[in-house]
């Protein structure tokens, strides 16, 4: 089975509030699945989108 993050778990991972998890959700930047009202980030779309983010 796959490892999966929740919000608040995604949240402590990237040092970041839920709420700002959540606004990332909402505006479709960062990827996520929706099963039912339940938000799950898996954990390899996190690694390989965090691997693909641009640092200035």
């Amino acid at each position: 089975m796959q490892q999966v993050y929740s919000v608040s778990e995604l949240a402590e991972y990237l040092k970041v509030s839920t709420d700002s998890i959540y606004t990332m959700v909402r505006e479709k930047q960062i990827p996520h699945v929706r099963v039912r009202k339940r938000i799950i980030f898996p954990m390899n779309m996190i690694e390989e989108w965090l691997n693909n983010q641009q640092i200035y």
